[in-house]
């Protein structure tokens, strides 16, 4: 973005708000061409604000924004449909989305290609989709976007083809490792050739396939987030059992 900037209606959602002084926040926004965008938005805690029904998570709108820097001034946010509607874990997931982009995108890096994926992944956790396709799907997407995604294609040795018969072990900052089946132990992160191009795909058609999808993506993401927690992993964690937590990648 230039240092003087002046975006009209462009297509965003809210990321998540903050108070700021008395009556006004300051917004994290998602939005198509222009990637996470920080504004304040004055006034939006006052009790007639015209922004107060409008600055939700997960309502699609176009917004208007001006100044300078990494953090401008909301001018305008409209509606453009009905909030999309969630429950249960379907509506903490959404959150976790939201935790993701916050964490792992850079402010005023536009992303047009994950903000659809993000609109869509939206849609289909409002629509009753299965979470954890999902979510892996999504998570696949956002690595690739920031120039970190799986490496599902060749061997992090000697940059040779995976092999569908091959085992590997995977780490998150080298990729897949070829391995001797008969090494294969307890705790270490071994995948087939064939599983590694099938998650890469996002094609989860076998009954391991999302459990590997959702490890791997893990150890992924954690090695970005450096350590970082994320909140959404532990309310999940307090609100439902083990195996509902696992969805976004609870240790």
């Amino acid at each position: 973005m230039s240092d003087i900037d002046r975006i009209e209606f462009e297509a965003a959602f809210l990321l998540h708000a903050n108070p700021y002084r008395e009556s006004s926040q300051v917004i994290e926004v998602f939005s198509q061409d222009h990637g996470r965008v920080g504004l304040v938005a004055r006034g939006s805690r006052r009790p007639k604000s015209r922004w107060k029904s409008v600055l939700r998570p997960f309502q699609p709108m176009r917004m208007s924004w001006s100044g300078r820097g990494t953090l401008q001034t909301l001018r305008a946010a409209e509606p453009t449909s009905l909030p999309l509607a969630f429950t249960g874990m379907c509506l903490m997931a959404g959150y976790y989305l939201n935790e993701l982009l916050i964490a792992l995108l850079h402010r005023c890096d536009p992303h047009p290609d994950l903000f659809a994926h993000y609109g869509s992944a939206l849609a289909m956790l409002a629509a009753g989709e299965e979470l954890e396709p999902t979510l892996r799907r999504f998570e696949l997407a956002l690595l690739s976007e920031i120039g970190y995604g799986l490496v599902t294609d060749r061997d992090a040795v000697e940059g040779q083809p995976v092999c569908a018969e091959s085992w590997y072990e995977y780490f998150a900052d080298q990729g897949p490792v070829p391995i001797a089946p008969g090494s294969v132990a307890d705790g270490r992160l071994v995948v087939t050739g064939a599983d590694l191009t099938a998650i890469g795909n996002g094609v989860f058609d076998r009954p391991e396939s999302l459990p590997l999808a959702k490890r791997l993506l893990r150890e992924k993401l954690n090695w970005h987030l450096g350590g970082r927690a994320l909140k959404t992993r532990q309310v999940i964690a307090s609100m439902h059992d083990g195996l509902t937590a696992e969805s976004v990648g609870h240790d």
